[in-house]
């Protein structure tokens, strides 16, 4: 049994069928979860492949059998597959239950895009919300709590982005910045939100939350005795959790979250669920993305993670006009930025600019491979392409001492 049919889940799912398995997938709420991956599928095309879909939601009442609302008794499974993924973090903001407001994706299904909208967090969710939003037409605020936007970015990237969106796009931007409180009068909707110590309000015709998310663990987990803590299910290096039949997989597993990842952890747990060759989990040179135009790609670790760990390193930067595709296509808001340490090796790399993540797909490589910066400068790059700021950035931060 999979339970959450996300794009860790319906991945699963599918090649456990193929792989020969009777498999049935558990849903409670959208198939295909809120990933663009899956966004569209529908519970007939999973079905004509094999899978038997349940709508409900799952809860354990002992190692081998859950309960699904909906259903008259417990069904049975001999191994588990967790996929639920995670769900809006929504405690710390009263009025909830009074004031209709959106998420990132239930926004995407509005009839006609709103007069005015604030969006509520400026995280890579919460940017690509309100630049989509803008670009529709729509008067976009954004609130952030923390001091920039897209804050587990590096700063460069938050203030660039801030300014673009304000010169660019109109959208307001307001930082340092928390939303306390949703009300509702005979007008429209208001947002309470605390600013340098005093408290404000603004109306607007929608709210989108966009503050965060968390890991979606309604599910009885103790009835099974699997650990789980407020980062996600807690699980070995195999995905196995701490129940022998059950293994867990995509962003209940806390972390990063993108398509790729969670494809990738699905793909390792069916490994080690079906008793393959035991598969164990690398991390390394997975890109985190954030779809915003211009696009943000991170890889490695950032600065804000070296400064966390007295790390000493090296780092060079060169706006997207150090290439010709700059100038080519008239793109020049942005930069790349790599960062090495004593011996060449590869720490981080961050871009943002057009076809971000292709171009640091190199870079990905590189550091999950361990390859030092040296062979990715001498390797050659088309000079009219936007991978070819790879070569300008490592031969700068080659030639610092």
């Amino acid at each position: 049994m999979v339970i959450g049919a996300g794009t860790a889940g319906i991945t699963a799912a599918r090649q456990l069928v193929e792989a020969g398995r009777k498999v049935a997938l558990v849903e409670q709420d959208k198939w295909g979860g809120s990933g663009a991956s899956y966004r569209n599928v529908s519970q007939k095309l999973l079905e004509e492949a094999g899978i038997d879909c349940i709508k409900g939601r799952a809860k354990f009442v002992g190692n081998y059998d859950v309960e699904i609302s909906g259903q008259e008794k417990p069904v049975s499974a001999n191994k588990f597959l967790i996929t639920t993924g995670t769900e809006p973090m929504l405690k710390n903001i009263s009025g909830l239950d009074k004031v209709k407001y959106y998420t990132p994706a239930s926004i995407l299904e509005v009839e006609r895009p709103p007069k005015t909208v604030l969006v509520i967090g400026g995280g890579a969710s919460g940017c690509e919300t309100a630049q989509r939003l803008a670009k529709l037409g729509s008067r976009v605020v954004i609130v952030e709590c923390a001091a920039r936007l897209l804050p587990k970015e590096d700063e460069e990237v938050g203030l660039l982005m801030q300014q673009f969106f304000e010169k660019r796009l109109g959208i307001k931007t307001f930082t340092h910045t928390k939303a306390v409180a949703l009300e509702k009068d005979k007008l429209s909707p208001r947002v309470v939100f605390m600013r340098n110590g005093q408290e404000r309000t603004v109306r607007v015709e929608n709210i989108v939350i966009a503050a965060g998310r968390q890991p979606a663990l309604d599910l009885e987990l103790k009835n099974a005795g699997i650990s789980y803590d407020k980062k996600g299910i807690v699980v070995d290096k195999t995905l196995q959790t701490s129940a022998r039949n059950v293994f867990a997989a995509g962003d209940i597993l806390g972390g990063d979250s993108s398509t790729e990842r969670a494809v990738y952890t699905a793909e390792v747990a069916i490994m080690n669920m079906l008793g393959r060759n035991k598969t164990y989990v690398n991390y390394d040179g997975f890109i985190r993305t954030t779809n915003t135009d211009p696009q943000i790609a991170s890889v490695g670790l950032s600065e804000d993670d070296l400064a966390k760990r007295a790390k000493k390193y090296k780092k060079a930067m060169v706006p997207l006009s150090a290439t010709l595709a700059s100038a080519m296509t008239n793109s020049r808001v942005g930069f790349i930025k790599i960062m090495i340490d004593h011996q060449g090796k590869i720490l981080g790399a961050t871009m943002m600019g057009p076809h971000a993540t292709d171009v640091l797909q190199e870079i990905a490589l590189a550091i999950r491979h361990g390859l030092p910066l040296i062979q990715v400068a001498s390797t050659p790059h088309p000079a009219e392409e936007w991978g070819n700021l790879i070569k300008i950035v490592s031969r700068k931060l080659l030639a610092k001492k």
